[in-house]
């Protein structure tokens, strides 16, 4: 009897080989089922299940279902046709991939609604005020095939238009019953209101941005090049990350619609890859221990650089009744690194990681300076949801904006850290990849510069005697 040939496969995200061209910003977007089935300490599960995942084995996320009963409480949209200006805004889902549900966010009202939809400008307000205008954003929905979205017809042309704009668009959509009270909240992606299904769809006059326009009209550039090119011309990374959502780049027959949730950390590792490998490595490298600081929207960064070739580790700690740690009564910490060649697996606390590196690699590359980077991260209590990885990228941002607090050696430099954190430096070197290294790995380095000084003591000792 013949033995039965079984293939096994993992199972990888399919828009990732089709969307993105180069392999190597393919390769660590690659989540398999064994990433996700990493095996996590069960005080540490929410960081990295951030309500997406289910590791905890309930069908519906506690933090979430929270935010819900606190929504019940809000005024409804109690219509179903709206009028209002897209700050411009779109979102696509990502459940029930390749059908997936697209279409517009739009406020109910007239007016400049352009900060509803730019994060790079939100640091320092308070969160109350960034969820309350995220959430009276209204998500219009329709079902498209993300390799055939011009099967979608005039609402995907609309929506195309609205994710290319440069200004907020008057917009009119019709729904076919009044907006839910179901609202998308996501760590990687920004809280927005009620949904509906998209009945009709209307825009008057969209300016459009000229530099996403052209890139978007140019077949024969790269969804990966297109990226790069437009940050390099100071394109926000959130408008970037928005066009690519809508499949505006890459080449003309690859070109796919990429879930919201994905396009950003897409963008973000894109973005970060390319500077690291191609600037951030190619420079000297520091001659000094550096820790840069930033507290923001309920967060505490701290960004501390090595004098050593590139390596990349972010770790993050949350306090009970912060949005990942919503029920124990202990600080859960967990976090991921990369060595000097990267990394070829997804990471496992998500699109922090690479929006925080996004920021890193930036700085290294603006500064022409090499560096091992360790960001260490607090979220407290007052952080009750979350809201989104721009606040990683913008946090990293602002503190790399300070000027560096400067040291000689790594015992001074963690001394002055364990005063500006609330958690022991104990406990962030016990989970730190690249702390435990710097402080006890010895250096082949080290073990040469020894025996240059024995033998030039040696040669030193021969000559005096024999003088």
């Amino acid at each position: 009897m013949k033995k039965k040939f079984v293939k096994k496969m993992k199972k990888k995200i399919p828009w990732i080989e089709h969307v993105i061209e180069d392999a190597k910003d393919a390769l660590e977007l690659n989540i398999t089922t064994e990433d996700v089935k990493v095996k996590i300490p069960r005080k540490t599960i929410c960081i990295y299940c951030r309500g997406t995942k289910k590791l905890c084995g309930k069908s519906r996320c506690p933090v979430i279902v929270k935010l819900y009963s606190y929504l019940r409480v809000k005024p409804l949209i109690n219509r179903t046709d709206i009028e209002g200006s897209s700050p411009p805004a779109v979102f696509i889902g990502r459940f029930g991939y390749p059908m997936v549900y697209a279409g517009p966010l739009t406020p109910p009202f007239i007016g400049d609604t352009f900060i509803y939809d730019y994060p790079e400008q939100w640091l320092g307000m308070d969160i109350e005020q960034i969820i309350d205008f995220r959430l009276k954003l209204i998500r219009g929905k329709y079902l498209v095939n993300v390799k055939k979205p011009e099967k979608a017809g005039r609402k995907f042309d609309l929506t195309l238009e609205l994710a290319l704009a440069a200004r907020p668009v008057e917009t009119e959509v019709q729904f076919k019953r009044k907006p839910g009270k179901t609202i998308v909240l996501d760590d990687e992606v920004q809280p927005m209101g009620p949904s509906a299904p998209l009945i009709k769809l209307d825009i008057s006059n969209p300016s459009a941005d000229r530099k996403l326009e052209k890139a978007h009209y140019d077949y024969d550039l790269r969804a990966g090049e297109a990226i790069l090119e437009l940050y390099q011309k100071n394109v926000p990374v959130s408008r970037i990350q928005r066009a690519f959502s809508v499949g505006a780049f890459g080449l003309k027959n690859l070109r796919r619609l990429v879930p919201t949730r994905w396009s950003i950390t897409a963008v973000d590792s894109i973005i970060s890859r390319r500077l690291r490998d191609e600037e951030v490595k190619q420079n000297p490298i520091i001659n000094e221990y550096r820790v840069y600081e930033s507290s923001e929207v309920g967060n505490k960064f701290i960004v501390l650089m090595l004098p050593e070739a590139w390596s990349y580790e972010s770790i993050e700690a949350w306090y009970p009744g912060s949005a990942w740690n919503p029920t124990t009564e202990h600080i859960m910490m967990g976090g991921d690194w990369e060595g000097y060649m990267g990394r070829t697996t997804y990471a496992k606390i998500g699109g922090c990681y690479y929006a925080a590196r996004l920021a890193v690699t930036e700085y290294l590359a603006k500064e022409r300076r090499q560096a091992a980077v360790i960001i260490l991260r607090e979220a407290y209590p007052d952080y009750i949801l979350p809201l989104g990885v721009w606040q990683v990228r913008e946090n990293v941002r602002n503190a790399l904006r300070s000027k560096p607090i400067k040291f000689d050696n790594l015992k001074e430099t963690l001394n002055y850290i364990s005063e500006k954190l609330k958690i022991k430096i104990d406990y962030w070197i016990e989970t730190s990849e690249l702390l435990k290294r710097a402080l006890y790995q010895r250096r082949i380095t080290e073990y040469i510069k020894k025996r240059k000084t024995e033998t030039g003591l040696c040669l030193h000792m021969k000559q005096l005697e024999k003088k």
